[in-house]
C-alpha cells in the first residue's frame, strides 16, 4: 500500500502559483538558450565562417562561465531563499543583454567574448529555481522537478522554430541573425519584471545559510557523501556527450544536409515534443520506483541512440532517432537532480542544484575536442564521440548505489 508522505499548509501555500511561475519564466529561459544553440550558432558559423574547433570555443566559453555562475548562484539561492523571484528577474535580466551585445559580432574573438557572458545568465537561474520547487514540492520532488525540465522543452520546441522562421522569411519579414539578436532584448526584460511580480508574495522557506562558511561548510558534508561526487562525476560525463551531439547536429543539419533555417528547427522540434511528454513520465515513474531503475536503462538508451546519428540515412530514419532521443536526452537532468536532492536529504537545497549543474563544467571542453574531430573527420564521428561517453557514463552509473525515495520510504513505512 503507498503512503504519501505529509506536507504542511504552509509548505503548500501558494506551491501552484510558484511552480507555474517557475516553469513558465524556465520556458523562456529555453526559448532563447535553444535558439542561440540549435539554430542561432549555425547560422552564424556558416555566416561569419567558423571552423569546427573554433564553434566548440565558443560553446566552450559559455560553458566555463555557467558552471561557475551556478555554484556562485548556489550560496545565493539558500543564503536568499525568501528572493528567489529577484535571482530569476536578473537571470533573465542578463541573458537579454548578452543577446542584443551578440548582435553586434563581427569576428570570432568578439564571439568569444559576448559568449562568456551568455553563460552567466541562465545559470544563476536553475538553483533558486529548482531548490523553490524542492522545497514546495518534498513529496513530489521528482515530478516537480521534472515539470520545471517540461517548461524548458516547451522553450525549447518554440525558441528555435520562432527564430528559423525568422531568419527564413516564414513570417513576412526576413530578419537578419544580428536583429534577432538585438530585438531580443525587449521581451527578456518585460518576461524578468513579470515573474519578479507573480513571485515577490509567495511564501518561502529560509533554508538556513548566513554566510559564505556556512556554504562552503554545507557543500563539504555533500561531498563526503559518496554518491554524491558519483553522481556530480557522471553528470559531468554525460555532459559532454550531450554538448557534442547539442553543438554539431544542428551543423550537420544546416551545413551537410543544406536543410533550411526552418527546416533545421523543424527536425529538432521532433525532440522537443517528445521531450515535453516523456519528462513527467519519468520524473514520476522516479519518484515511484526509484531514481536508479529508471536512469540506467534510460542513460544507455541515450547513447545508443547517438550512435545512430552517425548512420542514420537522411529522412525518416534520422527523424525516428532525433525523435527517440528527445525522450531521454531532456528528461534525464531532472532525475539526476532529484536524485542528488535525494543523497542530501533535504540540505542545502540550492547547493544541490548548483553541484549538478556546476558538472557540466566539467564537459567544458567536449565541444572543442567534438571540433577537432569534424575538422580532420567528418561531422558525423562527433555523433560517435558523444554517443560512446554516454555509454560509458551507463556503464558506471550500474555500479552506483542511490538512496530510496521519499515515497519509497513512506510505501515501506506504511506497510
Amino acid at each position: 500500500m503507498e503512503t504519501s508522505i505529509r506536507v504542511s499548509p504552509e509548505v503548500r501555500r501558494g506551491r501552484n502559483k510558484l511552480a507555474a511561475t517557475v516553469v513558465g519564466g524556465h520556458a523562456v529561459k529555453h526559448i532563447y538558450n535553444a535558439a542561440l544553440t540549435f539554430i542561432l550558432l549555425p547560422v552564424i558559423k556558416v555566416s561569419l565562417g567558423l571552423t569546427g574547433t573554433q564553434l566548440g570555443l565558443l560553446s566552450f566559453s559559455m560553458r566555463v562561465t555557467g558552471g561557475v555562475t551556478t555554484m556562485g548562484a548556489g550560496y545565493l539561492g539558500d543564503r536568499f531563499a525568501n528572493k528567489s523571484g529577484l535571482m530569476l528577474a536578473i537571470s533573465l535580466s542578463i541573458l537579454g543583454i548578452s543577446f542584443f551585445l551578440l548582435g553586434s559580432a563581427t569576428n570570432f574573438w568578439y564571439l568569444f567574448g559576448v559568449m562568456l557572458l551568455v553563460g552567466i545568465g541562465p545559470s544563476i537561474y536553475h538553483p533558486p529555481a529548482i531548490a523553490a520547487l524542492s522545497r514546495k514540492f518534498p513529496d513530489r520532488r521528482g515530478f516537480a522537478i521534472s515539470l520545471h525540465g517540461t517548461g524548458g522543452s516547451i522553450g525549447n520546441l518554440v525558441g528555435p522554430v520562432l527564430v528559423g522562421g525568422l531568419l527564413a522569411g516564414s513570417f513576412v519579414l526576413v530578419i537578419s541573425w544580428q536583429n534577432v539578436l538585438r530585438f531580443s532584448l525587449i521581451p527578456a526584460l518585460i518576461f524578468a519584471v513579470l515573474i519578479y511580480v507573480l513571485m515577490r508574495n509567495i511564501p518561502t522557506a529560509d533554508a538556513g545559510t548566513k554566510s559564505f562558511a556556512d556554504y562552503y561548510s554545507g557543500l563539504g558534508r555533500l561531498l563526503k557523501k559518496r554518491a554524491m561526487i558519483m553522481l556530480v562525476l557522471l553528470t559531468g560525463l554525460r555532459s559532454m556527450g550531450q554538448s557534442a551531439i547539442q553543438t554539431f547536429l544542428p551543423v550537420y543539419l544546416l551545413q551537410d544536409l543544406g536543410y533550411s533555417e526552418i527546416r533545421v528547427p523543424i527536425y529538432l522540434a521532433g525532440a522537443q515534443i517528445a521531450g515535453v511528454a516523456a519528462q513527467p513520465v519519468m520524473g514520476w515513474l522516479s519518484d515511484r520506483f526509484g531514481r536508479k531503475i529508471v536512469l540506467v536503462p534510460a542513460v544507455a538508451a541515450l547513447g545508443v541512440l547517438y550512435l545512430a546519428l552517425r548512420f542514420a540515412d537522411p529522412g525518416p530514419q534520422l527523424i525516428m532517432v532525433i525523435l527517440a532521443m528527445g525522450s531521454f536526452q531532456y528528461s534525464l537532468h531532472s532525475i539526476f537532480i532529484a536524485s542528488a536532492m535525494d543523497v542530501a536529504q533535504g540540505a542545502s537545497q540550492s547547493t544541490v542544484v548548483s553541484l549538478i549543474y556546476g558538472a557540466s563544467i566539467l564537459g567544458a571542453f567536449s565541444p572543442i575536442l567534438a571540433g577537432k574531430i569534424t575538422d580532420a573527420t567528418i561531422t558525423q564521428d562527433a555523433f560517435v564521440y558523444g554517443g560512446l561517453v554516454v555509454l560509458a557514463s551507463a556503464v558506471i552509473l550500474a555500479m552506483v548505489k542511490l538512496p530510496k525515495t521519499d515515497n519509497q520510504i513512506a510505501s515501506s513505512n506504511g506497510g
